[in-house]
């Protein structure tokens, strides 16, 4: 099956597996997807990811989630760019998600980064999503 959305693909995947309080997930593996978790990972908001060839030489991911006294640490995982309507933000006009406690995560020319990373590089970029 085709997906449209691949990146709106893996951060439904997250949230459904928060909501059965899964430990994992897997999805696809792709460059944009892995930079995305990269930043996900350095921010603390999931354990960490491995790669795994499968036999048609594609490449799957397995996203290890986080959790803090039984409650997911991910409260709000939001696709805010989508493929019908992107959204761009320079500098300045920038997002702060939850007063600065979450984290928009941003396309930039500099890479896939965090809203706080993109002030301090004095870049703007296309808003990828939003986490709190």
């Amino acid at each position: 099956m085709a997906v449209n959305d691949p990146l709106g693909d893996m951060l439904t995947r997250i949230r459904n597996a928060h909501m059965r309080n899964k430990t994992s997930c897997s999805t696809p593996g792709s460059k944009l997807r892995a930079h995305v978790l990269d930043v996900l990972e350095a921010e603390g908001y999931i354990r960490g990811y491995t790669q795994t060839e499968l036999a048609n030489g594609r490449t799957e991911f397995e996203i290890e989630l986080k959790y803090y006294d039984g409650a997911p640490v991910i409260r709000e995982l939001q696709r805010v760019s989508k493929p019908g309507r992107r959204v761009y933000a320079s500098v300045n006009n920038l997002p702060r998600v939850a007063n600065g406690l979450g984290i928009s995560i941003l396309s930039t020319p500099k890479g896939v980064m965090a809203d706080h990373d993109a002030r301090d590089n004095n870049v703007g970029g296309e808003i990828l999503c939003r986490v709190f």
